[in-house]
């Protein structure tokens, strides 16, 4: 009896679940116990969450007609989200802030014109995002921030025209980056970012397609890793003039304000005397960015290695020289001494000379 009736009790657990699946899944998608695949179903609204298995891991949305998500509070088990081929244009902030496991983001081909810096805030443990195929203008500062485990990253077929160096830099385990098709102005704006690109290359990741000048005209076709840094030395001349006479950015010489921080930025206290109370208007310092100075690693790497071989080379041959003279100074003293004791001893022979022989010698 007692079997009996746990084999029932196992039954209607099983049953139980399966309705649960079932009841969890929207009419037009395909689900099982860890996908949802809604592709190519022409919906123009995300699923309700209550039709979703809160036990999903991959939840495929591409190719439909999305304009705007909803939450995703209840999918704190997903790995992979694809809205590829679909018509978002504005994403709110924070909107995968729960997506904590989420380890692939696809929002490929879309109409995404910009992207708010507290987008992806939360997706720690992200490893591929694709934002190729929209129309984004500029990648903002901060947007990258929490990515630090992302390996792979696809920007390419944007209106991209310059990218910020210091936006990437906390991209420390980044391997693979898609930068093509984009409308890149080659020019100081993108300087520092090509030192970064040339740093990313040195240590051994790839960069799937090049970085094409568009502009200056000149450049235009041009790969921007294959310009020498000699080309960029101008920009150096435009930073001492904005220095001196007070930049747009700054409003007044670099010097003359202080540095923005992780934790002090604009607007935040410097000391726990400094708190405003509450209903106080907090004041909104001026701050100035610091810059990582362009320093081209291979190029230094390079011509330290250059100049070792030079100054190598000229050191044996001063060597070498200083040997010969030594060895030709001191022949010459010793071919001195020798002509010296030979000169006396001719002397003598001469005044020891036989009379008679020196007659003979005169009739003769």
């Amino acid at each position: 009896c007692y079997v009996v009736s746990f084999f029932l009790l196992c039954l209607l657990c099983v049953l139980s679940s399966l309705v649960d699946l079932t009841t969890a899944c929207p009419p037009t998608c395909f689900c099982n116990a860890t996908d949802v695949d809604c592709s190519g179903r022409g919906l123009l609204s995300m699923p309700a969450l209550t039709h979703l298995p809160v036990s999903a891991r991959t939840l495929l949305l591409p190719n439909n007609h999305l304009s705007s998500l909803g939450s995703f509070a209840n999918l704190t088990s997903l790995e992979r989200l694809d809205l590829s081929n679909n018509y978002l244009d504005n994403l709110p902030p924070a909107l995968f802030k729960d997506l904590g496991n989420l380890s692939d983001l696809t929002l490929h081909n879309n109409s995404l014109r910009a992207l708010d810096r507290d987008l992806f805030q939360g997706l720690v443990g992200l490893r591929k995002l694709d934002v190729s195929l929209n129309g984004l203008s500029d990648i903002p500062l901060g947007l990258l921030d929490e990515l630090q485990g992302l390996t792979w990253l696809s920007v390419a077929g944007n209106r991209l025209h310059a990218l910020e160096r210091a936006a990437f830099e906390p991209l420390a385990n980044l391997q693979s980056l898609q930068l093509g098709a984009n409308p890149w102005e080659c020019d100081c704006n993108l300087r520092d970012f090509k030192h970064w690109m040339e740093w990313l290359l040195y240590r051994g990741e790839r960069l799937k397609d090049g970085v094409e000048c568009t502009l200056p005209k000149d450049l235009r076709g041009r790969d921007i890793r294959g310009v020498p840094v000699e080309m960029f030395n101008y920009c150096l001349q435009l930073d001492d003039e904005n220095r001196g006479g007070g930049g747009p950015r700054s409003g007044g010489k670099e010097g003359s304000s202080p540095p923005c921080g992780r934790t002090t930025g604009p607007g935040a206290p410097t000391s726990e005397s400094e708190v405003p109370a509450a209903g106080d208007l907090v004041p909104v310092p001026d701050c100035v960015r610091r810059r990582y100075q362009p320093v081209s690693v291979r190029r230094a790497i390079g011509t330290v290695v250059i100049a070792g071989v030079v100054c190598g080379i000229v050191c044996i041959m001063m060597v070498g020289a200083a040997a010969y003279g030594c060895i030709y100074a001191s022949l010459m003293a010793k071919y001195q001494r020798e002509l010296k004791k030979r000169q006396p001893l001719m002397g003598d022979g001469e005044g020891d000379a036989d009379p008679e022989d020196k007659q003979i010698s005169s009739v003769a």
